[in-house]
């Protein structure tokens, strides 16, 4: 059986890459979640094993001195992990693992894996980035600034993902990554995917500029 590669999706916050993630599973009978290994407890129903794997930091020290994790990062306190077993075992069974990460946690998956396919998902438009914010409830000016300075910053290395997909319509853009994932899709990070990426910097530029 042929290797499957990871597929892993990494965008500024409000683009809609965790709901793109799972529409694409539920679409794609290849395709998988990774289960992470987190070090903060469990949360309401979340159940070890399957939303996540909860660890001790012990635990989770010990996998990072084995070399255990494809990539680690701490956020708000706690840290999060994608151990590369994980990863190897699925894609062996021919099953595209599908990670919803950040851009940092994306680039050590390349370092661990190097053929796992690197996708950075643009919005369509600025104005829709801070639509999907205020919706999700960050309509706070400091929060709102905050993650738009974040996406400054994802954005300037998103020249170093494979492909650069637009999240207008939702199910456009699944089809444009089995798309990639069946090898349909061979034209990668062209000039046109570079324009996108700095018309977006550009337009949130501005708006910070202008409001923060």
């Amino acid at each position: 059986m042929k290797r499957a590669a990871p597929i892993v999706l990494s965008a500024p916050s409000g683009t809609g890459k965790t709901t793109l993630a799972h529409r694409l599973i539920e679409e794609s009978d290849d395709c998988v979640f990774s289960v992470s290994i987190t070090t903060r407890t469990p949360r309401n129903s979340e159940q070890h094993g399957l939303d996540y794997l909860f660890l001790d930091e012990h635990s989770f020290d010990k996998m990072i001195e084995s070399g255990e994790l494809a990539e680690w990062a701490c956020v708000h306190g706690d840290r999060y992990g994608t151990p590369k077993k994980a990863l190897n075992d699925s894609a062996d069974l021919g099953h595209h693992v599908v990670l919803d990460i950040d851009v940092q946690g994306a680039l050590q998956i390349r370092d661990a894996i190097p053929d796992a396919k690197l996708i950075f998902v643009l919005p369509p438009s600025v104005d829709v980035l801070l639509e999907r914010l205020k919706i999700r409830g960050t309509e706070e000016s400091d929060i709102l600034g905050l993650r738009l300075r974040s996406a400054l910053e994802e954005l300037e290395v998103a020249r170093d993902f494979d492909y650069i997909i637009i999240n207008e319509h939702l199910s456009d853009c699944v089809q444009e990554i089995q798309d990639i994932i069946a090898g349909k899709e061979t034209v990668g990070l062209n000039s046109e995917a570079i324009e996108s990426i700095e018309v977006c910097r550009s337009g949130i530029a501005n708006v910070l500029k202008r409001d923060y």
